[in-house]
């Protein structure tokens, strides 16, 4: 665990979990894909490898100290998926909880996102959607829910490279019916793997929309730069809107990370401050491992806020002041 969220659960005059319930550190738990459900005073973490036998979770008081993992959906006899049980993702809407997830489908051969439901965060959780509800005559992973401004949903997926003849992957988005039972309409290719100047594969992994407070799109997602697994951003002003590419990922192997990592998403911890959640490393060095690290929100863009000294924090400061003058200078200049 980062000391960062160590020190964001101090400040929240957290105590100490009880160990029976709570056993394991996050430093325990060895998932890829990590997500984070804050929902009745708790965290619900979802990931690739929290059952053997489907999707599972892990829950805290916290961000510390993690009870033992818990399956919320288990393959059961004569089920389509037979394996390849990926990026698990858990979803509060219009009143119950919604995962989306990737398997491998025994009757197609292909990899897709299908979606589950339940009343609780802990399931067990039912498929309600025919099957993958992404295409399934391709390889499509890593499905996340936005809702837009209207109240629509849309699920942003990944055409995986492993479909594509040229083996370079693309970013999807398609409108979901209000039950979330299928895609509506045609799905449009939002972007393509290699259009960031940093990408040095063909991967499109682990997208997550988030809007900032002045209505920009920030997408996180992944692919490899010449360093390793990174946390890239793209841009739009809407969801099927143009996406334009940061300069250099959110986060990635250099002086200051010692490991690559990445397939993030965002979620706002107990005491209000915003989070990233992300695994690392992924280059097989050591096992994959949940982490968390603090973001701001500049209006239009994200800053990693993972200063350890006085000068970092005096730059990190100069660059959210520079950020937030340009949100501000974008928005009169709208007006």
């Amino acid at each position: 665990m980062s000391v960062l969220t160590a020190a964001v659960c101090l400040s929240m005059g957290v105590g100490a979990a009880s160990d029976k319930e709570y056993p394991r550190k996050l430093s325990d738990i060895v998932i890829r894909d990590p997500f984070v459900l804050v929902y009745d005073g708790k965290y619900y973490m979802y990931g690739t490898g929290a059952s053997g036998r489907g999707y599972g979770c892990f829950v805290s008081p916290d961000l510390i100290n993690w009870s033992e993992p818990v399956t919320v959906f288990e393959r059961p006899e004569g089920f389509d998926g037979i394996k390849d049980f990926w990026a698990p993702e858990c979803h509060f809407y219009k009143g119950s909880f919604y995962l989306f997830a990737t398997y491998y489908s025994s009757e197609s051969g292909k990899r897709g996102t299908a979606i589950f439901s339940s009343e609780s965060p802990l399931g067990p959780f039912k498929l309600i959607s025919d099957g993958h509800v992404t295409p399934k005559e391709r390889d499509c992973i890593d499905g996340t829910l936005y809702v837009d401004g209207d109240g629509t949903p849309w699920i942003v997926y990944v055409n995986e490279w492993t479909s594509n003849s040229d083996g370079v992957g693309e970013m999807a988005a398609a409108r979901l019916s209000d039950d979330l039972t299928r895609i509506v309409g045609e799905p449009k290719v939002l972007f393509r793997a290699d259009e960031p100047i940093w990408a040095a594969n063909g991967v499109t992994d682990g997208p997550f929309v988030y809007t900032t407070y002045t209505g920009k799109l920030i997408m996180l997602w992944s692919n490899f730069d010449r360093n390793g697994y990174v946390l890239g951003m793209a841009y739009s002003d809407k969801i099927t809107g143009k996406w334009r590419q940061s300069a250099k990922p959110l986060y990635r192997k250099d002086k200051k990370n010692i490991y690559d990592g990445g397939h993030g998403m965002i979620f706002t911890d107990l005491g209000g401050k915003l989070m990233i959640s992300i695994h690392q490393p992924n280059d097989d060095s050591e096992p994959p491992r949940p982490a968390f690290y603090h973001v701001v929100d500049a209006g239009e863009a994200l800053l990693l806020d993972n200063a350890s000294t006085g000068f970092e924090k005096f730059i990190f400061d100069l660059k959210l002041f520079a950020a937030k003058f340009i949100s501000f200078f974008t928005a009169f200049k709208i007006k």
